[in-house]
């Protein structure tokens, strides 16, 4: 949104220029508008440099959003799976006899 309001602003300083080129202004000097112009340009390349910086700077956070949600997404996998297998190693309201411990070992196999 910023780039596209930027070019917009860049059109518009274009035909600023051109009109000064052309008509000229009676409340300032050319000189005092070609300053002006001048500053406004290097005003707008400026935000054009910033933009481009914040550019890639949310890329790069969003490439790094990416992958904690990958690495989040394997790890929440990871702890079901572990308190899963930790249900299942629970001993059964009954004695660890051999027989429930077999059982036990069967179910986990």
């Amino acid at each position: 949104e910023l780039e596209n309001q930027l070019t917009a602003k860049s059109k518009i300083l274009d035909e600023l220029k051109e009109s000064l080129a052309s008509n000229g202004s009676a409340e300032q000097t050319p000189e005092a508008q070609s300053l002006r112009i001048a500053e406004l340009c290097e005003m707008k390349d400026s935000i054009e440099n910033q933009v481009a910086q914040l550019k890639a700077s949310m890329q790069s956070i969003l490439e790094q959003w990416r992958a904690y949600d990958e690495i989040y997404a394997e790890v929440s996998l990871m702890t079901t799976r572990y308190l899963y297998c930790i249900d299942q190693c629970k001993p059964s309201g009954e004695e660890a006899s051999l027989e429930a411990l077999k059982k036990q070992v069967k179910t986990l196999q």
